[in-house]
């Protein structure tokens, strides 16, 4: 029975190319056969279709495996305070010329790459800086909304202090006379001492334009 069941694999494998047809018929003795030979009597054995590989070879690419940089880890810094000093809340600032300093603080320290941006009126003043204290002018007269924000390097904000009113009150160069009057040496030195406003001397009189003759004493 063993050398059957061997002829009939190898009668099957043969099929795997050529697919011979296979035929069983019983012998004399009572044995099963099996053959690829047509014989009287004999019963044609009915096969599987057969798998069929793709013979063409395919090469797959293996790309190289690219190294890879860990992107450095970002460490923000959370401040406990940010806080103008000066001017102070709804403060008061006079000055003939607008100039508007201001003067902030944070808790801990500015940290490397951080820096302070002024804001007032909703817009960004001047350069972001490390200095504590930030000159702005000219500043117009009114009421103006003052902040202050703390950017990181890539421009992000990490702090903000909301916006405080401030009152810009600037004195006219007459009223600056008034309160520090002018001497000899200050005209046309001191912005609010031009030489226009300088008392004519008797030499004056003829020469300088404000000092006409008709203006002299007599």
């Amino acid at each position: 029975m063993n050398r059957l069941i061997l002829l009939l694999c190898l009668l099957l494998a043969g099929t795997a190319t050529a697919r011979a047809d296979v035929y069983t018929y019983t012998d004399a003795q009572g044995n099963q056969v099996f053959t690829d030979q047509p014989r009287k009597n004999a019963q044609r054995v009915p096969l599987p279709p057969s798998n069929k590989l793709n013979q063409t070879a395919t090469t797959v690419k293996m790309s190289p495996a690219k190294a890879t940089t860990p992107k450095p880890v970002k460490v923000v810094t959370h401040y406990n305070l940010l806080r103008i000093l000066a001017p102070e809340p709804d403060g008061t600032v006079t000055q003939a010329s607008g100039q508007l300093i201001v003067t902030v603080t944070s808790d801990p320290a500015l940290s490397e790459g951080d820096l302070y941006q002024l804001i007032l009126d909703g817009d960004t003043i001047g350069e972001p800086t490390t200095s504590p204290v930030i000159m702005v002018q000219p500043v117009d007269r009114g009421l103006h909304q003052l902040s202050v924000e703390i950017i990181d390097v890539d421009g992000q904000t990490v702090e903000r202090t909301a916006p405080q009113p401030l009152q810009m009150q600037r004195i006219s160069l007459a009223q600056k006379r008034n309160v520090t009057p002018c001497e000899d040496a200050d005209y046309g030195v001191r912005p609010e001492c031009p030489l226009s406003a300088k008392p004519c001397a008797e030499d004056d009189y003829g020469v300088r334009p404000e000092c006409p003759l008709s203006a002299k004493p007599k």
